[in-house]
Parts: C-alpha cells; structure tokens; sequence
C-alpha cells in the first residue's frame, strides 16, 4: 500500500512538473511574440528594398521605385537621394525604445488610428512590413510606431522606438507630399553638351548677352552684336557654372492664386539654355520682396530679399533658388569686358 502511494505520489509530481513546463514553453512562445515579432521593425538588408509606399491621413501618397540603383517615383520621375538615403537608414537603424505604459496603451491606440503616416516596405517586388508612425515619444527622443507584416499580421499595441545612435523623433523623414520629393537638380552639364546660351537682363539689359557654341569656336553677342574681343578661356569659365546647379526649395508655402501672381510679377532676368540635341531649358527669374530693406550686389537698399528668388521651371513649378549659386550664370557679364563697347 505504501509502495502504491509512494508511485501515485511520484506520477503526481512528473504530471505537475510537465504541466509547469508546459506552461512555461506557452510563456516562453507568447513573451517571444510579445518582444520580437512585433517590435521587428528594422530591414538588415536595405539594398533588397525595391519599393517604399507612404501614405498620410490626409489622403496623399508618394511610391518611391528602386531600379537598379536608381530611385524614381511611380511616374518614373527622379526623387531627391538624400531623403530616401534618410529612410533606408531608418529602416536600418531603427530599434526597440520601450513599452507603452498600460494606461496610455487605449489612448495611443485609438489616436493612431486617426492621426499617423504608413510606410510600406517591398522587398524583391513582395510586401514585406508596413510601418504605421504615430507622435513622438513623451521625451521626443523617439517615435511612438505600430508594426504590421506579411506573416505575422498588424499588431494591437503600439511600441516606441528609435534611430539607433541618434537622438530625435523619426516621423520627420516620411512624408507623402510629393512636392517635397522632387529633385532639385537643374543643370549637370559638362561644356561640351551645351550649344547655346541666352541671358536676358531685365532689369539691366545692357548686361544681357548669347553664347553659341560653333563647335571649334564660340561666339557671343550683345545688343545683336557680335562682340569683337572674346577670351575663349573665359567662355570656358562661364560654361563651366552648368555643372552643379541646383534649386533650395520646391514651393510648399505658396497657394495656386499666389503662384499665378509671382508668375505675373515682372522678372529680373530670364536664362535660356539649349543642349546638343535639341532640348531647352528656360527659367524665368522673379524677385522676392522683402519688408525690411537689404543691400544688393553692388551696395543699394532695396526691398528685396537678396538671399532667395523665385524661378518657374520649364514645366511650370515655382522653385527658391540662391542668388549665391546663380549668381556666376547671371552675371556672366563680368567673363566677356567687351560688352560694355557693344551699347
């Protein structure tokens, strides 16, 4: 009898020990559910990214395309490298900040359905993860984010998480207007590829002067003159301006009604570019006013911003351009002296 007990009493034991294993492996299971698969936000092999959709609240939404190793958007047009570099550093430095408080969980919750950008990332041509980003973390050193991916599903709780290595919020590097995507290249041209230039001095149209590239030689007239002493050494300069010329901002702070207006504002300059093959490329250049005077290039007060003006590129959008960067190509009056014989 006592042996029987003695066995019944040790089955007991074995049963309570696999129960508590049991239960413990479900522990285990769930807690890693719990801390990796809904807080793997991060892609370890960004190159394999070949498409990235963001979409807002608002009702905007931006696809960015890898082909090769180039990216475009979903109309093939060029998009601004440094901004999808900052995403895919994002997407590879991205880690685990922290849990939500559980009083907060409902509240967070509930405003993210509402209140947050979707970024979708494709991997080989697949929809792999989407990440949804809510408002920055309470001490602003991380970003409040809820995961969803192909094999797990989205999850129902947001985490906070961070850059790895960086302070600050994340939601800054994703936005979905398309307008600030744009490249801001204007010219990358080398001397060889440009056949003619046109510069138009509004404001001062003695300044105003043609360059044609004749193959072997250059000519450059003003006032419809041909200008009798020409140093090729200096066209050369001049041409060479072309290579690297980029606008600041795309305009994001202007209606359609103020567009129209600083369209028909009356332009300080006008720049006509032609290339070998035929393409042209015309900017039409208007001032920016400013309310308090500042001094122009050669020392008058005028109220007008002597930093930034507005350019509208061939196909119509307003940009902001330095003066600093454009300066070398309107002024190009400074390469050719003779100019001034030619009034």
């Amino acid at each position: 009898m006592k042996k029987n007990k003695k066995l019944l009493s040790l089955m007991a034991l074995l049963l309570g020990i696999l129960a508590l294993a049991v239960f413990a492996m479900n522990l285990i299971e769930n807690k890693g559910n719990s801390d990796t698969e809904w807080i793997n936000f991060a892609i370890e092999d960004t190159t394999r990214i070949s498409k990235i959709i963001i979409e807002d609240t608002y009702g905007q939404h931006m696809e960015l395309i890898q082909d090769g190793n180039q990216w475009h958007d979903e109309n093939g047009d060029c998009v601004s490298k440094p901004n999808v570099s900052f995403i895919l550093e994002a997407a590879k430095l991205i880690e685990f900040k922290g849990y939500l408080p559980e009083k907060s969980k409902a509240k967070f919750t509930e405003l993210m359905a509402t209140q947050h950008i979707k970024v979708s990332y494709f991997i080989d041509g697949r929809w792999t993860k989407s990440w949804y980003i809510g408002p920055p973390a309470q001490d602003h050193y991380g970003q409040i984010m809820l995961l969803e991916t192909a094999d797990e599903g989205k999850s129902k709780d947001p985490v906070m998480m961070r850059i790895k290595g960086l302070n600050g919020i994340i939601s800054p590097r994703f936005f979905a207007e398309r307008k600030r995507w744009m490249c801001t290249e204007i010219f990358a041209l080398n001397t060889e590829d440009i056949t003619a230039v046109d510069l138009k001095n509004v404001e001062n149209p003695a300044l105003s002067f043609n360059i044609k590239n004749l193959g072997r030689r250059f000519e450059v007239r003003s006032h419809g003159k041909k200008l009798k002493v020409l140093d090729t050494a200096n066209v050369y300069r001049y041409l060479q301006g072309f290579k690297k010329i980029h606008f600041n901002f795309p305009n994001i702070e202007l209606s359609k009604k103020q567009v129209d207006s600083v369209k028909r504002s009356p332009l300080f300059s006008q720049l006509k570019v032609t290339e070998r093959g035929g393409k042209q490329t015309i900017l039409r250049m208007h001032r920016i006013k400013s309310q308090v005077p500042q001094r122009n290039e050669v020392g008058e007060m005028v109220e007008m911003d002597m930093n930034l003006f507005w350019a509208e590129l061939p196909n119509g959008e307003l940009v902001k351009c330095q003066y600093f960067v454009f300066n070398a190509l309107l002024m190009g009056h400074i390469y050719f002296p003779d100019i001034a014989n030619t009034k």
